[in-house]
């Protein structure tokens, strides 16, 4: 295995090239939503196969229903060391608005902050910088030497979209895409100066529920009072999902979840992390979680039941004296550590059967349902990337939680039983989607030195 300070000296005597590859890739138009730049999709694969070829991997370029994938393989000089599957996406947005550009989307330039230079470009920060962040790491072990793992790199042009071909085409590759641990590069630092990794992501149930009620909406000045009202039925649905502790009331809810090891909720109680700030950003000051739980845990480690809209009866402007025929909710609920989706799902339609009236019936629709993931905090592997990261930052990493959910991550453990180190570099205002976005030059440069430790130390 190549000596760790002889790559890392590599990457910093490679970095100017490393940004000119970076800037072919950033200036390919690979927008997975509109089919007129379907060509650029393929072109973007095309680019990431022969670039990866070049680095002595078998790489080819493998088409779907969509926009195709990359699949490449490689063998270390060793064979006791782990095999490590590596996840990006090649697909960007749409640069819409152009007009609030400063300079063309996909003509790439370096431009001066105060906070560092950095790099502008539509899909440098998500994901094809921190994607490069990775081969460039890849690369300067080619040229020191040999690769310290065994690495299979796994690129997709739909993550933009939703992923739709990536499902089935990792139960069609099952076999092929086996490895021991996986990883994820589409996730971001606590701030400048320290890094993270995204040990956990909530999971997910998402349903509707619609309420019906009489057989046509009815005039309140002649039904009102005696006939059920299906919004007063949903309000009693809604208002009853939470005590005044802001708990959650299911039975059995709470089945499942785990408190977080001390050591970790010491850490998060030491972050910079201002719970008026952020709530204050969205014209917000107090929390409306459980009491109790720092904001923190509240977006990150515990679980929760929310509203995301209510339909029915008149919304239009004026008043209209209707008693609606029926009315509708939809709601998700985010579930953390061994919380079971369809245990969740069912217990909630038994509490709405259970207050619905007599006269009133409900029909549900389910919109998906996902099992929240969390990487042990004993796993010898995320041991070995903290001190890896720690080495190239000389600060302790963030074990951050993640409020959202990255499909990716679930497919991996449910198609492919591996766990996944999530581990990027991206910031909170490189203006992902939006106009302008960037990634800073010492993202891109401490992320490649960082993935050759992260990569050193799983070999060893």
């Amino acid at each position: 295995m190549a000596a760790l300070e002889t790559v890392l000296d590599k990457i910093d005597a490679n970095l100017e090239s490393a940004l000119a590859r970076l800037f072919q890739l950033i200036e390919i138009r690979s927008v997975s939503t509109d089919p007129v730049f379907a060509g650029d999709c393929k072109a973007a694969a095309e680019w990431l196969a022969k670039e990866l070829t070049s680095l002595g991997f078998e790489a080819s370029v493998r088409p779907t229903a969509g926009h195709p994938m990359v699949v490449a393989h490689a063998k270390a000089d060793r064979p006791d060391v782990p095999h490590l599957l590596f996840y990006g996406h090649y697909d960007v947005q749409p640069p819409d608005p152009l007009e609030l550009w400063e300079t063309p989307p996909f003509e790439p330039r370096i431009a001066d902050a105060p906070t560092g230079r950095q790099i502008v470009g539509r899909g440098v920060a998500d994901d094809k910088g921190q994607l490069m962040t990775f081969i460039e790491a890849v690369r300067a072990f080619r040229e020191s030497g040999g690769l310290p793992c065994k690495i299979t790199v796994l690129l997709e042009g739909e993550e933009e979209t939703g992923s739709p071909s990536l499902p089935a085409f990792l139960a069609a590759n099952k076999k092929e895409l086996e490895a021991d641990l996986a990883l994820v590069c589409d996730t971001g630092m606590w701030d400048r100066a320290t890094p993270a990794i995204t040990t956990m992501l909530r999971g997910l149930v998402l349903e509707e529920v619609v309420v019906q009620g009489a057989n046509r909406d009815l005039h309140s000045g002649i039904f009102g009072g005696a006939a059920q009202n299906p919004i007063h039925v949903l309000a009693r649905i809604i208002a009853g999902l939470r005590d005044g502790e802001g708990r959650v009331t299911l039975p059995g809810f709470y089945d499942g979840v785990v408190e977080l090891p001390e050591e970790v909720a010491e850490q998060w109680r030491n972050l910079a992390f201002s719970e008026e700030d952020f709530l204050g950003s969205v014209g917000l000051s107090i929390p409306a979680g459980e009491q109790g739980r720092s904001v923190l845990e509240m977006v990150w480690s515990r679980p929760t039941c929310d509203v995301n809209g209510i339909i029915g009866g008149y919304t239009r402007k004026g008043s209209k004296t209707v008693l609606p025929a029926q009315a509708s909710a939809k709601f998700s609920f985010r579930l953390v550590g061994n919380q079971d989706p369809a245990k969740i799902a069912e217990t909630f339609r038994a509490y709405v059967r259970k207050i619905l009236p007599a006269d009133c019936r409900a029909e549900f629709i389910s919109h998906g349902a996902s099992r929240a993931l969390q990487l042990p905090f004993s796993s010898e592997s995320l041991s070995r990337a903290s001190r890896a990261l720690r080495a190239e930052w000389a600060t302790e990493p963030v074990l951050a939680g993640c409020g959202g959910s990255i499909p990716i991550v679930g497919n991996f453990k449910t198609d492919l039983n591996m766990d996944t180190l999530m581990i990027g570099f991206g910031l909170e205002d490189d203006r992902v989607h939006s106009p302008n976005e960037k990634y800073e030059l010492s993202s891109f440069h401490k992320g490649a030195r960082s993935w050759a430790r992260v990569l050193h130390a799983l070999a060893l």
